[in-house]
């Protein structure tokens, strides 16, 4: 099962990888940007984004791992709504707090408040950075790029995990 998870995780990469070079290679590169990141929170094409990935789990979902080496559904949110916060804050000019903690505690387990709240937050993150990229200058573009498409693939990745925990207990959509 590792094997699938992993080869679904490096094709979802290389797939926002094409989608960001050829973008570049027609000069707009801001559309391509933006479609990355769009793709990657809340527009399903090639696979589902993190805004599908969440919806309709419950905290006792979001909570379930099945080792303690893999982590949960909200420990993944956790994790992408600290490291994406971090990146907003730096395109918005503003220097992110240093960071002295691992990043095995960004990892956080949830209870049920903190669940739907962390949905939340991660889809104001997502769209807040969609609105910093959509008034970015070219030079601010040509500058982040390199970060947005990191971040994107990030958050493929992650989200891949918790499509794959979804599916592995039966709790995700059934015409998938």
């Amino acid at each position: 099962m590792a094997h699938l998870r992993n080869a679904f995780v490096l094709l979802t990469a290389l797939a926002l990888v094409s989608c960001a070079d050829k973008g570049h290679q027609n000069g707009k590169l801001k559309e391509s940007l933006l479609q990355q990141l769009k793709n990657s929170n809340s527009d399903e094409n090639w696979f589902a984004p993190i805004h599908v990935a969440v919806t309709g789990v419950t905290a006792e979902q979001a909570s379930w791992r099945d080792t303690t080496e893999n982590h949960s559904i909200g420990q993944l949110a956790s994790h992408l709504a600290f490291w994406n916060e971090r990146v907003l804050k730096s395109f918005q000019g503003n220097k992110p707090p240093d960071f002295q903690g691992s990043n095995d505690s960004t990892f956080r387990q949830l209870d049920e408040r903190q669940w739907s709240a962390i949905q939340t937050r991660l889809d104001s993150i997502q769209k807040k950075i969609e609105e910093v990229v959509s008034n970015g200058t070219d030079e601010q573009l040509e500058e982040w790029a390199p970060t947005i498409n990191n971040l994107c693939m990030h958050n493929a990745y992650h989200t891949g995990q918790m499509v794959y925990i979804r599916k592995r207990n039966g709790w995700w959509r059934a015409h998938s």
